[in-house]
């Protein structure tokens, strides 16, 4: 029995041994670099880039590359990019598991930035679907740049004419997440009442102009100084969070898509009708927890769904040109309009970044690229 004790101790030792030891290897960080140096004859651009983690003054707009154009690579430059939270999780390195996949100690990939729009400059041999000229929007790392180059079959579609360069830089990853939650997760469908919490935000003004297009009657909640804008976009109810609690509310919801994380999932099943859908899309900021905070959402709401009626649901969007196609077809019908709250230039990315961690933007955060 003891000899059994000591080879139980001695293996829990071990384990906790090597956890600290992987703690430790996934969250230090490493000494700023200086960026590349563009080679001589090498044609060059202006791009944000970073090359150690942390706060925004880590960024540097710096002289790097210009993108090599392959044979089934779409060259583009681009006129307007715009922020995502995803952005500042990057350039943090936060949560560290993001560090497994962008680089420990210091980012493998030193650009920044994935939601663009521009103008095709050239075209690879094998290219059949755009030409020199074409107006595009898509996601492509290193969308802080002045250009990019990317395979002509993944996120990216002409741009419609009834938009500008940075209401369509504004699409991407917000307007997918969107679109993807409450079409292919929640099946939203005419007549059934949606809530959008964080409606006047990135996602959730995309969210409530969708769900309208769905015949849903929706309500958004949002602060006071956002009240307007929310109904501006369509919702027909606007639920001002300082004045009122939305889960108290005798009013019940077939869809409550969450893209701030705020309220503790038994709060939100109060209001929900008893096949409900839950969508928790977001949450969270720079000062939350280094590790297991991005987790919570995921595993909460898949041990939640196990012991109730109604169906909760964490996702991730899934960037692509296909769901790019539809947006633009609600745009050019005049059911979606891209809402800009402030606009920067390219070497104002790191305010920008500040902005958009501080929790407040209405509708998309822009970076003018010309």
């Amino acid at each position: 029995m003891k000899l059994r004790y000591k080879i139980l101790n001695s293996i829990l030792l071990l384990l906790v041994a090597v956890i600290a030891a992987f703690a430790m290897y996934v969250s230090h960080d490493s000494a700023c670099r200086a960026p590349p140096i563009v080679p001589t004859g090498t044609p060059g651009m202006k791009a944000i880039v970073y090359t150690c983690y942390g706060g925004s003054v880590v960024l540097r707009y710096a002289d790097v590359a210009k993108p090599a154009l392959a044979a089934d690579k779409v060259l583009i430059k681009v006129h307007a990019a715009s922020v995502n939270p995803l952005d500042w999780h990057y350039m943090r390195g936060l949560p560290y598991i993001v560090r497994l996949s962008a680089g420990v100690g210091a980012p493998e990939d030193i650009s920044m930035g994935v939601d663009f729009a521009g103008t095709v400059e050239a075209v690879g041999a094998n290219v059949t679907r755009f030409k020199p000229g074409d107006e595009v929007y898509g996601a492509k790392g290193g969308a802080f740049g002045q250009y990019v180059s990317m395979a002509e079959d993944r996120a990216l579609t002409l741009k419609p004419a009834n938009i500008t360069f940075e209401q369509a830089a504004a699409v991407p990853i917000a307007a997918i997440t969107a679109l993807q939650a409450l079409r292919d997760t929640a099946k939203v469908r005419a007549g059934q009442k949606v809530l959008i919490n964080g409606a006047s935000g990135g996602v959730g003004t995309f969210a409530v102009q969708i769900a309208k297009s769905y015949g849903a009657e929706v309500t958004g909640v949002c602060s006071t100084r956002n009240v307007s804008l929310v109904r501006s976009i369509g919702a027909d109810h606007v639920i001002d969070y300082t004045q009122e609690d939305f889960t108290k509310s005798s009013q019940k919801y077939d869809v409550i898509l969450d893209t701030v994380g705020n309220r503790d999932l038994s709060d939100l099943r109060k209001v929900l009708t008893p096949t409900a859908t839950v969508i928790l899309i977001g949450g969270g900021g720079p000062n939350d927890g280094k590790w297991l905070w991005p987790l919570a959402g995921p595993v909460k709401s898949m041990l939640y769904t196990r012991f109730v009626s109604q169906n909760f649901q964490f996702m991730l969007a899934n960037l692509n040109k296909d769901d790019l196609a539809v947006l633009s077809d609600l745009m050019q019908a005049g059911k979606l309009t891209p809402v800009i709250d402030r606009r920067f230039r390219l070497d104002e990315v790191p305010a920008a970044i500040d902005y958009l961690e501080q929790g407040h933007a209405r509708g998309k955060v822009i970076i003018n690229v010309d």
